[in-house]
């Protein structure tokens, strides 16, 4: 339950990434501003207001994918969309490769907090208040949303930024199926805390639609340990390591041809097809993803 580029547009690229927008954005935009119109004397500062945490986000979300690029991963992709922002990233399948790339997302709100928050208390002193309302409350809208963000998303509930780096961390003394698993059971009672607040405390139906969201994702968090806890089970051949995640490949006939669709061995085989003889110059890793040629995996 995550964005996709379909239903997005194409923004602009920097650094080798690009970033979309999808069109849902502008409703909620809308909704947005025009809900806070009599915050500000000047419906400008409504529209000003939408966009720095756009750019908040954005921010963010560059965190996470320079991060993940830093310790070897893959990302090229950030799609921004009503529920915040989602940098697709792949970092290597290790605890301190994942861990680094996902709390480099909340380090740039923590790197934003000091800054914005010296302006709030300088503007009292400068006479802003005062002389110019609009740029005081704008000060104090956007730090209140930096470190609204920041606190909601270090929650320790999956898949929040906060609840992955929980799951990085016991990823380290308890494995990458273990660790997923504890995170992600222990995201249902937050969450489910969360949407009662929502529902009758806060009444604020978008932090309802963000807690559902959060337990559908919980859902599939446990349903991907249940799937590497079984992985884990299967018998691996040794001499081989993936370069990226150093899992020993499973032993057996876990690889189906695209040609002929005949499961096979592709490292008794030595990456060549027996049913076939179709060639595969690399070879995929069913743990992590990666694909390397095949004298890369020899260890």
């Amino acid at each position: 339950m995550l964005p996709t580029r379909q239903g997005s547009f194409r923004l602009f690229r920097v650094l080798g990434i690009d970033v979309f927008l999808h069109w849902s954005w502008f409703l909620v935009a809308a909704y947005m501003v025009t809900q806070r119109q009599r915050e500000y004397s000047s419906f400008f500062w409504n529209i000003l207001e939408y966009v720095s945490l756009f750019g908040i986000v954005l921010a963010h979300e560059f965190g996470h994918a320079l991060a993940c690029r830093q310790v070897g991963g893959q990302a090229d992709q950030i799609i921004l969309w009503p529920l915040g922002g989602v940098a697709y990233v792949a970092p290597p399948q290790r605890p301190g490769a994942m861990l680094w790339s996902i709390a480099a997302g909340p380090l740039v709100n923590v790197a934003l907090a000091p800054v914005l928050t010296v302006w709030v208390f300088l503007a009292p002193t400068l006479g802003w208040k005062d002389s110019h309302p609009d740029v005081s409350h704008f000060l104090v809208a956007i730090c209140s949303i930096n470190w609204g963000l920041l606190i909601f998303n270090l929650l320790p509930i999956f898949p929040l930024d906060g609840g992955q780096i929980l799951r990085s961390l016991l990823w380290f003394p308890l494995g990458r199926a273990r660790s997923l698993l504890i995170a992600s059971l222990l995201g249902f009672p937050f969450a489910g805390l969360l949407l009662l607040l929502a529902i009758f405390w806060v009444r604020d139906l978008w932090l309802g639609v963000i807690c559902v969201f959060i337990l559908v994702n919980c859902w599939r968090g446990l349903t991907q340990a249940r799937l590497l806890g079984k992985l884990a089970k299967i018998p691996r051949r040794f001499g081989y390591a993936c370069p990226d995640c150093h899992s020993a490949p499973i032993l057996g006939a876990a690889w189906r041809c695209a040609r002929c669709q005949q499961a096979f061995d592709i490292f008794a085989s030595s990456a060549v097809c027996p049913h076939c003889g179709a060639a595969y110059p690399v070879t995929q890793c069913l743990d992590c993803g990666g694909s390397h040629p095949l004298i890369k995996w020899e260890s």
